[in-house]
């Protein structure tokens, strides 16, 4: 997979998800045993993601997409909009962009997911312009989501071509949409067509600090409006936007086996620490524990599906299509 949607972090000095003993090195910033990540195949501004966790916790952060997951094993639980969550084998969680939120497993045997991160940007063409939905409650019962969704990730090593990319799209409007409402003060038509040539402007390339005055100049749009409607339209600022565009060319690179060092510099970044506590804030952990979990990564795709929960919980309605991934 060669492009790399924005995802993302925040920091907050709240608490941890789950109990003590369970934040471990990736809150603190060190390397990690206890995480294991593994991409599946994705398309432009679609990510696919199999985890498992056990012993540690990601620190607070947030995305710059919607994460659209189902829980397999164990107990998943984090915080979110003051409140714990838990989230039980084949359950959803539904997280909006932007929204600071941590995880880590509710018992001492880990926690395993799959998660879709999808552009806010795809979801807005979905919904024709409309101000992105916002869903209160993140926890989602199984049999509230469409079984499509849950197919794309069992099968997400499977390519995703564009008619694929608009149907997974759409099964993602559709969730959000009828579980979700628009926020408060955003409601009315957006200026998208404007709004877009400001967020192409900074995805062109994003070591560039554009200042306000061009994007007003490019989208006849005053800074003021310029401001709340991309957020509106795109969930989140254009500043933040720009910062996980270079994060996504971060991240390739550290794919390819370029050091960080170079790597933040080749980003934009002022340098190592900055691109590494910019990264802390947007993912959870530090690029060093993001690159040691996917070298960990343990499936082969050889073992047969274990069904997670025993029915009322489980995952079973796609028989066979997830692997054990512990």
């Amino acid at each position: 997979m060669d492009h790399v949607p924005g995802s993302g972090v925040r920091a907050d000095t709240g608490g941890r998800a789950g109990a003590g003993p369970l934040r471990g090195h990736l809150a603190a910033g060190g390397e990690t045993s206890g995480l294991r990540l593994r991409f599946g195949r994705g398309a432009d501004g679609i990510e696919r993601l199999a985890a498992s966790m056990a012993g540690d916790a990601f620190s607070p952060h947030r995305h710059d997409t919607y994460a659209i997951g189902m829980t397999l094993t164990g107990v998943q639980t984090f915080h979110y909009r003051g409140e714990q969550r838990h989230c039980l084998p084949g359950e959803w969680h539904v997280l909006h962009p932007d929204e600071l939120h941590d995880g880590a497993a509710g018992t001492d045997e880990g926690f395993g997911y799959r998660i879709l991160y999808v552009d806010p940007c795809l979801v807005q063409e979905a919904l024709g312009g409309a101000p992105l939905p916002f869903v209160a409650d993140p926890v989602i019962a199984r049999h509230d989501v469409d079984p499509a969704l849950i197919a794309w990730l069992a099968y997400m090593d499977e390519p995703l071509g564009d008619f694929e990319r608009i149907e997974v799209t759409l099964a993602v409007a559709r969730l959000l949409s009828r579980h979700g409402a628009v926020r408060p003060g955003q409601r009315g038509a957006l200026a998208v067509d404007a709004l877009a040539r400001v967020r192409d402007l900074i995805a062109d390339d994003p070591t560039v600090r554009h200042p306000v005055a061009e994007f007003e100049r490019i989208s006849g749009l005053d800074r003021w409006t310029v401001a709340r409607q991309f957020r509106a339209a795109f969930g989140t600022s254009p500043t933040r936007f720009r910062t996980m565009r270079q994060l996504d060319r971060v991240r390739l690179m550290l794919r390819a086996g370029v050091p960080p060092c170079d790597a933040a510099v080749v980003a934009g970044f002022a340098d190592q620490s900055h691109m590494t506590r910019m990264f802390g804030r947007a993912y959870g952990f530090t690029p060093a524990c993001w690159s040691a979990a996917l070298r960990a990564s343990p499936w082969d795709g050889s073992r047969p599906l274990q069904a997670a929960g025993d029915g009322q919980h489980g995952a079973g309605d796609v028989r066979g299509a997830f692997r054990h991934e512990p």
